[in-house]
């Protein structure tokens, strides 16, 4: 039945120790970085993005990401800081030549090397394997390995031609120290960008009063009381002048500036005015009629001589 002498067991198999710590692979690890996306945990395909720390996602992986707003949406730590499309970079990158792809090993009687990327540096021709680190820019999403940033140094993309500054080359999948500095250089744009949000707000506040004061501006009264009358905001009810078409049916009123608007009002409420009216009109047919009594006179007096 054992330990009857055949066998004699040993103090680490009778004695649970502790645990040796499990080591991660970092081929593995490489691999996973490189070649799967941070969100959906699929094969990269493209278009392929990247967010401002270095993860590379299934551009798809991050659309359906922010379109999903159900309230049984899962917390993902690898997307937490995306809060719209235009948080990500479409990533410019170049093919590699010797990459054959997943075609030969179906059968899986093929070698599979861990170490040909599918993606190379366009200037120097080191392979995007996570063995050397890599850059892109924000301004055009353009891929170089930080080798041929250093050894080329230029303030405009090698690739496309681009202007760009420090500030936006962004390492990918970089270390941890390399996350907290982007994450910094994150926060402080971002922050840049909502300060400049509201100083625009404010400066449009600001315009839309003055346009009313003027609009609201002290002038001729706009609410018509009758034809040739306006009210204005005193209650009196005052008369502008206006000019009579050629047919003698409507009235138009007279263009007339605002300085001398005041002066063309009369008002109807003065009775002194009123009655030099009235003087002035009684005269003027009082003449009128002198003139027909001297003219019948002339008549009469031609027709007895």
């Amino acid at each position: 039945m054992g330990c009857d002498g055949g066998t004699i067991p040993k103090r680490h198999e009778l004695v649970k120790g502790p645990r040796k710590v499990e080591k991660v692979d970092k081929n593995a690890e490489l691999v996973a970085r490189w070649n799967y996306c941070a969100l959906s945990q699929e094969k990269l395909r493209r278009p392929i993005v990247a967010c401002e720390l270095g993860r590379l996602y299934n551009k798809d992986a991050v659309i359906e990401f922010l379109l999903d707003k159900s309230a049984d949406k899962t917390p993902v730590e690898a997307a937490s800081h995306i809060k719209n499309i235009k948080n990500v970079t479409e990533l410019n990158l170049a093919d590699n030549p010797a990459w054959t792809g997943d075609k030969e090993s179906i059968k899986g009687d093929k070698y599979d090397d861990i170490q040909s990327a599918r993606f190379i540096c366009p200037v120097v021709g080191l392979e995007m394997n996570g063995r050397h680190r890599f850059c892109f820019l924000r301004n055009c999403g353009c891929v170089f390995s930080e080798r041929a940033l250093k050894e080329i140094k230029s303030e405009v993309c090698h690739k496309c031609g681009v202007p760009f500054q420090e500030g936006d080359v962004i390492v990918l999948n970089g270390n941890k120290e390399d996350v907290e500095a982007l994450k910094k250089r994150m926060e402080e744009r971002r922050l840049k960008s909502k300060l400049e949000k509201k100083a625009k707000k404010s400066k449009s506040t600001e315009s839309a009063p003055r346009q009313d004061t003027t609009e609201d501006a002290p002038g001729p009264s706009k609410a018509k009381n009758g034809k040739d009358g306006i009210t204005s905001s005193s209650g009196e009810r005052q008369i502008i002048f206006t000019k009579s078409s050629d047919n003698g049916n409507s009235s138009v009123p007279a263009k007339v500036n605002k300085a001398a608007s005041a002066t063309t009002k009369r008002s109807i409420a003065d009775s002194e005015k009123s009655e030099a009216y009235k003087s002035i009109f009684t005269s003027h047919s009082s003449a009128k009629r002198s003139k027909e009594e001297c003219s019948n006179w002339v008549t009469h007096t031609a027709y007895y001589f």
